[in-house]
């Protein structure tokens, strides 16, 4: 009996200590935007560091901010645009990455650091790269379009599908009247407000990432659209062709980055080193259809998406683009025009 109870009590404490060693499992909380991460790349970071992966989404930048502003959730690893990388910076949300930590950053194509936004390296590491251009159903249209005006042409209609992104719809109309997408002149704003709210009797809907589904599916025969967004919709449907328009486009980065409410940024780290791994940035780019800043990674995809030019423009097309700045100086009269913009009948 006695050989029995010390079992019994021994089968307790084991389960009582695996079960707190359970709980106690290194954790990550990871932050991104939606269908933007093959995820079987973190069941294999967990597999291979013991380190479980908590993921969740967002569908803007801007809502990512309020989430990080408000402090109410604690993440490791958040995946962030260009110009909010910028004024996170400025607003001192972000942890400065200990490089040594991340050896895998020798695989970064050099043309992607030191970029405007994150002038040092401290604080942002790559993950994809693109374009935002327009994207037309050849069987329904069959002008060749060449320019943002084309999206103010009365012949379409009702096929009209913009984004709903203030900044990115803005800078859309901005660079139809030649402007900078970066301006901080209120005249400018106004017009493009103006040129906006004149569209939108044309515009069948503003769209997030239902837009690619949207176009897909032929509900409209012209839009606006991502690269990387543009690479899956052409596979599942090849009427559809996208081109960068003549005045120019953005060239737009999404880096990922560790909040000051980390609670494991050496986990973040790990995972940011992983993520940088030329296997797994490979996976991601043909997931999410973007294009990668690792070239070991480029060179392992299929021959037609390395010579795409809208996955990889030529130096020329680059050469006419503008990265977004942060604009937070000015942010009141974005959504003050916004506000106008999509209130208006």
């Amino acid at each position: 009996m006695k050989k029995k109870y010390i079992m019994i009590i021994l089968v307790i404490i084991i389960t009582s200590v695996l079960s707190a060693c359970s709980e106690k499992k290194e954790t990550i909380n990871v932050f991104n935007f939606g269908e933007y991460i093959d995820e079987s790349v973190l069941k294999t970071f967990e597999e291979e560091t013991g380190i479980k992966v908590k993921y969740d989404t967002f569908a803007t930048n801007e809502d990512m901010y309020v989430r990080l502003k408000q402090g109410s959730d604690s993440y490791d690893v958040v995946f962030i645009s260009d110009y909010m990388i910028e004024r996170s910076i400025k607003e001192d949300y972000l942890e400065k990455i200990n490089w040594e930590n991340i050896p895998n950053s020798k695989y970064i194509n050099p043309i992607f650091k030191n970029l405007i936004f994150d002038p040092k390296d401290e604080y942002s590491a790559p993950y994809t790269w693109g374009t935002m251009g327009i994207i037309y159903n050849t069987k329904l249209i069959k002008d060749k379009l060449t320019s943002w005006n084309d999206l103010w042409n009365e012949k379409y209609a009702g096929d009209i599908l913009m984004l709903n992104s203030q900044r990115d719809t803005l800078g859309v109309a901005l660079m139809n009247l030649s402007y900078s997408m970066n301006t901080r002149n209120e005249k400018e704003l106004l017009e493009a407000r103006d040129l906006l709210i004149d569209q939108k009797p044309l515009v069948y809907a503003y769209l997030g990432d239902d837009i690619k589904d949207a176009l897909i599916a032929e509900e409209g025969s012209i839009g606006v659209v991502w690269s990387g967004d543009a690479v899956y919709m052409k596979e599942e449907n090849p009427d559809l062709k996208y081109i960068i328009p003549k005045e120019g486009t953005n060239l737009w980065f999404d880096s990922m980055v560790i909040p000051k409410s980390t609670k494991n940024k050496e986990g973040a780290e790990k995972f940011i080193n992983f993520l940088l791994r030329p296997d797994i940035a490979q996976l991601n780019s043909e997931f999410t259809g973007y294009s990668s800043p690792i070239p070991e990674a480029v060179k392992n995809l299929d021959i037609s998406i390395q010579e795409d030019p809208v996955s990889y423009p030529s130096e020329e097309v680059i050469k006419n683009t503008e990265i977004f700045r942060d604009p937070s100086d000015i942010l009141y009269k974005y959504d003050e025009i916004w506000t106008e913009i999509i209130s208006s009948e």
